[in-house]
């Protein structure tokens, strides 16, 4: 599923990612496409940890709780398979963006920001 998210004025593309299995894979060996450019975690924790295992692309990672941006961790890099230890990017949000690292920098987007869901 697809939706639009809304954040500082931007509109973002989102994958929606509501199951466990998809959860856990994210954007492990995936790119951003013309399909969407951010993904959308649908947490049923008040609280959650990434990492970037397997990832091939940095990624800016947003946690957000009651429609505001509480947390970012921006640019974070890939951490590869061979690797023994990968970073943990924690915050307090039922939900979680990722997108293209650099992307919140790039657009001004900070913690307190508001964020709006839409279909399409």
């Amino acid at each position: 599923m697809y939706i639009q998210t809304h954040i500082n004025n931007q509109v973002f593309k989102t994958k929606v990612l509501t199951n466990k299995e998809d959860i856990k894979l994210g954007m492990m060996g995936k790119k951003f496409t013309s399909q969407f450019d951010a993904v959308l975690f649908v947490m049923n924790t008040p609280s959650s940890s990434f990492w970037m295992k397997n990832c091939i692309v940095p990624l800016d990672v947003i946690f957000i709780e009651n429609g505001k941006i509480t947390k970012i961790h921006h640019n974070c890099p890939p951490c590869l398979q061979t690797e023994k230890k990968c970073p943990i990017y924690e915050g307090i949000g039922n939900y979680v963006i990722e997108m293209p690292g650099g992307t919140c920098k790039q657009l001004h987007i900070r913690k307190g920001n508001v964020v709006l869901f839409s279909k399409k």
